[in-house]
């Protein structure tokens, strides 16, 4: 098997078990409420440049169980991440009857594919989990529509000289991907990605916690 394909299995299956310990104690109602409420804070740090608007075509792209797709039932949404199923079956804080509104889909980033295309591109918490990231990049570029906004957050390595035993060892099982701000961002312009602008969200000593806003070209 191949190495990052392996190291992607082991990753979502810590991702799995993750959610199901986090959410294990925590009332439904109340995480949902509060993770709403998340959302609209999120949001409205970038809503200037990207407005969406009623009609709009949403993609929610490696959503989880409570993703961005939450403050979007007004819109045309469609969420998707390849643990959905498991989601379901694991955790009473998400069944799809919840959200009537939202197309659902059981899919991997690199394997999404998507008859219409799409207004904006929500792709947070997501991308540095997946098997093949420039596959991913791509098929994320191919659901956007020309002009269409993208929005994807990341970890990103603040000192170059960690990256390498990061990559070496499963010092971050989570994320399979290990790269630093300026990496990503190269990589989101060489698929056809303007960056409009990048946001700390958070900083930390090893990791800080970026949102990239861009536009396909």
């Amino acid at each position: 098997m191949d190495v990052s394909v392996k190291r992607w299995k082991i990753a979502q299956w810590f991702e799995r078990k993750w959610w199901k310990n986090y959410l294990g104690k925590k009332d439904p109602e109340t995480y949902l409420e509060w993770k709403r409420k998340y959302w609209i804070d999120f949001y409205h740090r970038f809503r200037d440049l990207v407005p969406v608007e009623t009609n709009a075509e949403v993609l929610d792209a490696g959503c989880g169980p409570a993703g961005i797709f939450m403050i979007f039932t007004h819109q045309q949404t469609t969420a998707f991440d390849p643990l959905l199923d498991a989601y379901e079956s694991d955790l009473p804080h998400f069944k799809r009857a919840m959200y009537p509104t939202v197309a659902f889909i059981t899919s991997s980033l690199e394997d999404f594919k998507a008859e219409d295309k799409f207004d904006v591109v929500f792709c947070i918490n997501a991308i540095n989990h997946v098997k093949d990231i420039h596959g991913a990049v791509k098929q994320l570029v191919k659901s956007a529509k020309k002009g269409a906004k993208l929005i994807i957050s990341i970890d990103a390595h603040n000192h170059k000289w960690l990256q390498p035993f990061f990559k070496l060892i499963p010092g971050d099982i989570l994320h399979p991907h290990q790269y630093n701000l300026e990496e990503y961002v190269a990589m989101f312009e060489e698929c056809g990605i303007k960056t409009l602008r990048t946001i700390c969200v958070k900083k930390e000593f090893v990791f800080d916690y970026h949102v990239v806003i861009g536009e396909k070209l």
